[in-house]
């Protein structure tokens, strides 16, 4: 068995931890967004679901996130808000906000860093769908918001090479 112990010494995270319990995740630096990103892989949601709040500076998305961390068991999903905070602006390209019938697939999350502490939260959605949201930081949230339900499809997720 592998050594989970961390630098400090103290024993790192598995996924077996997070079994039954929901995910709270945040992300202040490109290392930790790659975790979240991972984890968001192949969410599912209607463009009605993702929101700006230009007064609290807070965008967000209710996703149907599949549980990748639930290993070889049933295919599974789970309700998800991914959410970044000091939000300047969003804007879109190939995607209707608010269209209850387009239905997007989240492929990736990426920061591209600005000259200080700033930068541009990047989601690419399947079809060439893109959102881009400028932070004044990079202050990203993952939280389940349900328990976990059986993938309607039943399936899991393949990306062919």
């Amino acid at each position: 068995m592998a050594d989970t112990t961390n630098r400090t010494g103290a024993e790192d995270a598995r996924f077996a931890d997070g079994e039954d319990r929901p995910l709270r995740l945040w992300a202040t630096d490109a290392e930790d967004l790659q975790v979240i990103a991972a984890l968001c892989q192949d969410a599912v949601l209607p463009a009605s679901e993702m929101t700006w709040r230009k007064s609290s500076r807070r965008f967000a998305l209710l996703l149907n996130r599949f549980r990748w961390e639930g290993g070889t068991r049933t295919a599974e999903r789970v309700q998800s808000v991914l959410a970044a905070g000091d939000v300047s602006s969003v804007r879109g390209q190939g995607i209707l906000p608010g269209d209850a019938d387009t239905v997007l697939s989240l492929l990736t999350v990426e920061w591209e860093a600005g000259a200080d502490a700033e930068g541009v939260l990047r989601l690419t959605f399947a079809g060439d769908g893109v959102v881009e949201v400028a932070c004044d930081c990079l202050d990203v949230t993952l939280r389940d918001v349900t328990r976990a339900y059986g993938a309607p499809s039943g399936r899991t997720p393949r990306h062919p090479e």
